[in-house]
């Protein structure tokens, strides 16, 4: 399976499913959104630190396939994957519709990608154009001052829908660790993203990455990122910062030299329309996750405050601060489970049938943050796990000794009688 599918495959299951490495959803599932990364090489690219944490550990994040072939030492030139159910094209079938006419190439790429940056020394270029429905380009720049890997993608988009939405919202500050991020609606309507933060939330390494993503009102997404290092992951970093500044990005990635490329591929499918989750006939499984664990704890009288939210659909978390340090709760919905998962010791069953299976150590990430992990499995399916950390990032530093919720309170949100009822 090409890596792209394999990427997206272990994203959408990073999405809605449970691993044993939950923790690493928030940071791998944001991750996504923030940035289109490694690069596709003639051979075969193994899986990327992404894919890992999605697949092994959120099984995905947590294993390392987002660190790349060979761990957080392989050397990963960055460029944009193909997004997550695209093919690319490339493996000799017929045409992709979603491909473009491939009057743009990927020469032409190459040439507008220096011809908006300073003068400077280019190697290692990668390019598609638009006969893939994914166009992009990728290189290694260096003006004088270090190497370092600069990367656009191009793709169309429904300008209205989650995709784009994600794109050009900024994260949870608390989860991602980034230093600055900044939105913008710019005089035609198109929606601008500036962000300035970390290949690594945890800050294990000193590579930066900094973003410009644009949505047009047309559907015209242009996804830049540029590194302080000549590669993404797995290389020593070469400067202090990437090479543009805030408003460079912004120059490249507004630039409509982009379009011709991005006219040439045919618009989006319009996503469904949104359902309005405030509905009180909607059933607590099928409401977005956090909303459905912040809904539960006010009913069940848990009053610790919120202070962040987040989350999509059936992953979703709280960071509650009851005065004594920040704490994360993290939550996992999913429908049609079997009992896999539900194997070996540990496991108990309530008087209805669901399985119940409790763990309590070391958190995956973060030297000294715990995990309090509560995991259900119901008799028609439902999966509903949460799990609670002494940290409000785990890949960052303890903010106290336990999680703010005890275990008990774990087991009743996880077990509250209001997962059972479905909508009428």
């Amino acid at each position: 399976m090409p890596f792209e599918d394999e990427l997206g495959e272990a994203l959408r299951r990073a999405g809605s499913g449970f691993t044993a490495d939950r923790p690493a959803l928030v940071e791998a599932g944001e991750r996504r959104g923030r940035r289109m990364v490694a690069r596709r090489r003639a051979a075969v690219v193994g899986g990327s630190a992404l894919a890992l944490a999605l697949i092994a550990t959120v099984g995905a994040y947590s294993g390392g396939l987002l660190d790349g072939p060979g761990g957080a030492n392989a050397v990963t030139v960055a460029a944009p994957p193909t997004p997550p159910g695209g093919s690319d094209g490339s493996d000799g079938s017929e045409k992709d519709p979603r491909a473009g006419t491939g009057a743009v190439t990927g020469a032409q790429l190459i040439a507008h990608l220096k011809g908006l940056l300073p003068d400077g020394q280019w190697t290692e270029f990668e390019a598609r154009g638009t006969e893939d429905q994914f166009p992009m380009v990728s290189g290694v720049y260096d003006d004088g001052k270090g190497k370092a890997a600069v990367s656009i993608g191009l793709q169309r988009v429904d300008p209205g829908g989650s995709h784009a939405r994600a794109r050009t919202e900024c994260g949870d500050k608390l989860l991602q660790g980034y230093d600055d991020c900044r939105t913008e609606k710019l005089a035609d309507g198109s929606m601008l993203l500036l962000q300035k933060g970390y290949e690594y939330p945890d800050r294990r390494v000193d590579t930066k990455v900094w973003r410009g993503v644009l949505v047009t009102p047309q559907g015209f997404m242009v996804d830049v990122s540029e590194w302080n290092a000549p590669a993404e992951k797995g290389a020593p970093v070469s400067r202090p910062n990437p090479p543009l500044t805030t408003a460079q990005l912004k120059t490249l990635v507004t630039s409509t030299v982009w379009h011709a490329a991005l006219g040439d591929l045919p618009a989006a499918e319009p996503e469904p329309p949104r359902t309005d989750s405030s509905e009180s006939s909607l059933a607590l499984r099928d409401r977005p996750a956090a909303q459905a664990l912040e809904h539960l704890m006010t009913g069940l009288r848990i009053k610790v405050p919120v202070v962040s939210k987040g989350g999509e659909n059936g992953y979703g978390y709280l960071v509650l601060d009851d005065g004594k340090g920040l704490s994360l709760v993290q939550i996992n919905v999913r429908k049609g489970e079997t009992t896999s998962g539900f194997l070996g010791t540990g496991v108990t069953s309530q008087p209805d049938g669901t399985m119940v299976k409790v763990s309590q150590g070391p958190a995956e990430k973060g030297k000294g943050v715990v995990e309090w992990t509560v995991d259900t499995l119901r008799k028609d399916g439902l999966r509903v796990v949460i799990s609670a950390y002494n940290t409000a990032n785990q890949s960052g530093t303890p903010t106290r000794e336990a999680p703010a919720l005890t275990l008990d309170q774990l087991k009743e949100l996880a077990l509250a009688p209001a997962w059972n009822r479905t909508r009428n």
